[in-house]
């Protein structure tokens, strides 16, 4: 019974580990292929425009609705230490060091990531990326490079918008609903944050952006066959990805604080 207990554990290790070097590589090849011209240009501005440009609305969305939030629960809780005044710098400072970069990268997640995963898986099971191999074509240079080096590209300027947007939310709710003063707001917001608070969350949503992409092409590369293998390689992108965002957020926080 112990023997079995061991092999058992002993199997599951090791299959741990052959897909963390699958994995490993496959994050070696695609960062080589980026730095290799040439680049598919045409492709990686498809790919914005898919990531990007078609995730503004829920960018959008999500972001006022967060900042809306943020304003009416910090100015009940700034109330209690008479300090409802700083409810700007709050809800600035959480959109764009934190909230910003995070929500942004999990929507884009959610919405693209899932997609792209989808869609690599689909071209692997019917056996598009097989026929790519045939003539003599690197799959990768053209189903995750694009997507990797668009999803990068784009996810500080939602990560921003989202800030943006989340802002103006939480004017909403702080001043035009609850009574803060307009000056106050904007006012603590041009005193408090600087430089160094946009440049960090530029850095959070370029390393979420290029985790997100890399996780979702490298699930859908190596999905399994038939309609389960997508199925469960997009749960799984999408997954992974929410946690390493989290994970990533704190290691960051960590060493740009």
């Amino acid at each position: 019974m112990m023997l079995g207990v061991l092999t058992q554990l002993g199997s599951v290790t090791l299959t741990r580990l052959a897909a963390l070097g699958r994995a490993a590589f496959f994050v070696a090849r695609v960062l080589g292929l980026v730095v290799v011209p040439p680049l598919k240009g045409r492709l990686i501005v498809q790919q914005m425009h898919f990531i990007g440009a078609r995730s503004v609305l829920v960018i959008a969305l999500t972001g006022a609705f967060a900042g809306m939030v943020l304003g009416l629960q910090g100015f009940h809780v700034l109330t209690r230490f008479g300090s409802e005044a700083l409810l700007g710098q709050f809800v600035s400072l959480t959109l764009i060091t934190e909230l910003g970069p995070v929500f942004s990268a999990i929507m884009v997640t959610a919405r693209a990531g899932s997609a792209i995963t989808a869609q690599i898986g689909i071209m692997r099971i019917t056996e598009q990326l097989d026929a790519m191999t045939v003539m003599a074509l690197n799959p990768l240079r053209y189903v995750a490079v694009p997507n990797v080096v668009a999803g990068t590209l784009v996810m500080p300027l939602l990560g921003a918008m989202f800030s943006v947007v989340g802002i103006w939310g939480g004017y909403v709710a702080g001043v035009l609903i609850l009574g803060v003063n307009r000056g106050t707001y904007f006012g603590g917001i041009a005193d408090v944050v600087d430089l160094q608070d946009v440049t960090n969350g530029v850095y959070k949503s370029l390393c979420f952006g290029l985790v997100v992409l890399l996780v979702c092409c490298f699930k859908g590369y190596h999905a399994g066959y038939g309609a389960e293998g997508v199925s469960k390689a997009t749960t799984e992108a999408v997954v992974i990805s929410a946690v390493l965002i989290l994970v990533l957020d704190y290691v960051l926080n960590t060493v740009l604080l």
